[in-house]
């Protein structure tokens, strides 16, 4: 069944993660993505690790059903190929750093003249404008410029990163967002537009009550290790055999959770009676709920705290994660062949549409792959062609 971007065609010349994690999620939805990369050398994750049989799953897991082209876009035979694409072409995606596409002649100003109705999305660091435009940034950096790491980690500890790149990730999933509005607004106007997506806007934008946390209190917010700024109970305790997460929401998940206890008297504890107190006397509380998460195992509490209604999970390892039967039943661990990997397993699609769904149904390409297939099938360039503009290193 064809996925609801089914026709959509996607030139996508990003690199690394924020960018073709952007049009991954297009073509799971069924865009077709024609990925453009530096003959030679291509998107640089493909020498990041790990690896199976010298192929890159790092770059196998954000570039999966995507066709390669190998296009020098400095040369001008390069840039006048990438134009005549632009005919076949809805979307161009790319996350140079400001300024690179108007060095070639491939802007959105320069191109919207001849292709008024181009979707053109470029996701940067910092985005078009600004005193910061010019600068190159990854993750990390954006994560300790956007204040992250500043509310991550145990309390009085070193500076701790979020465990995945979420600057990358936000950034992509605000590109998309962004390519669907474009394109919605397309639909009913026919004009295109730009769509200016920045890592470090994006990673404030999810810091949600952190920011206004600050404005309200005029204090800035500080790591509180697994715990919940607002909301107490809401954060992990060590159990007799690991850690159980228990996230009391409300007044009754409490009062339930002290029942199951026996533990009634701290329903009426002037300290604890509501959600506030118990936040601002979280140092008394949390003693006296760590001595009873101890007394079972992890297992234990999920079963008994399940039963009641109360919230409550694991600390799962990836082990764990990608078997879990909600996980695998959700198809959220899928499989792609590829020719040089064999078979790897890659996560699936998360938004699941009921008449039009995602699908992972192909594997990253190899470099070039597509080359030849595209200029003579799109382009009808001949073999001879195809053959001369390889000797002359345009592909």
């Amino acid at each position: 069944m064809p996925g609801p971007l089914d026709g959509i065609k996607v030139l996508d010349l990003t690199r690394v993660l924020a960018g073709p994690y952007a049009t991954m999620l297009l073509g799971d939805l069924g865009a077709e993505v024609i990925k453009i990369e530096q003959p030679g050398t291509g998107d640089e994750s493909r020498n990041f690790g790990p690896f199976k049989n010298g192929f890159s799953l790092y770059f196998m897991s954000v570039n999966r059903g995507k066709r390669s082209v190998t296009l020098n876009l400095k040369t001008e035979r390069g840039q006048a190929i990438f134009k005549q694409l632009l005919a076949y072409t809805d979307i161009v995606v790319e996350n140079f750093r400001p300024g690179t596409m108007k060095k070639l002649g491939l802007d959105y100003d320069t191109l919207k003249t001849e292709h008024p109705s181009l979707i053109y999305a470029a996701c940067s660091g910092f985005g078009q404008t600004g005193p910061y435009a010019q600068q190159g940034a990854y993750d990390m950096i954006i994560q300790g410029m956007g204040g992250i790491i500043s509310i991550t980690g145990a309390p009085e500890g070193p500076p701790v990163r979020v465990g995945t790149s979420i600057s990358d990730i936000a950034a992509a999933l605000f590109t998309t967002i962004g390519v669907l509005s474009a394109l919605h607004h397309r639909n009913q106007t026919g004009k295109g537009q730009f769509v200016d997506v920045a890592m470090l806007d994006s990673l404030v934008a999810v810091l949600e009550n952190a920011v206004v946390r600050y404005f309200a209190t005029g204090e800035a917010p500080k790591p509180l290790g697994a715990r919940h700024p607002v909301i107490t109970p809401f954060e992990a305790f060590a159990s007799a055999d690991g850690h159980v997460i228990i996230a009391l929401g409300n007044d009754t998940l409490w009062a339930k959770f002290c029942e199951h206890v026996n533990r009634q008297d701290l329903i009426s504890d002037e300290r604890f009676r509501t959600n506030a107190d118990r936040t601002e006397n979280h140092a008394e509380l949390f003693p006296i709920l760590s001595d009873i998460m101890s007394e079972r195992t992890t297992d234990n509490w999920i079963d008994a705290l399940g039963a009641i209604g109360v919230p409550c999970g694991p600390i799962n390892a990836m082990d764990k994660v990608v078997s879990h039967p909600q996980v695998q039943a959700r198809e959220m661990i899928t499989h792609v062949a590829h020719q040089i990997t064999g078979t790897v397993e890659v996560p699936g699609v998360p938004i699941k549409l009921s008449e039009t769904p995602g699908n992972v149904d192909a594997p990253a390409p190899s470099l070039g792959e597509h080359t030849t297939e595209i200029l003579t099938s799109i382009l009808k360039m001949s073999p001879d062609e195809v053959a001369k503009l390889k000797q002359d290193g345009v592909i």
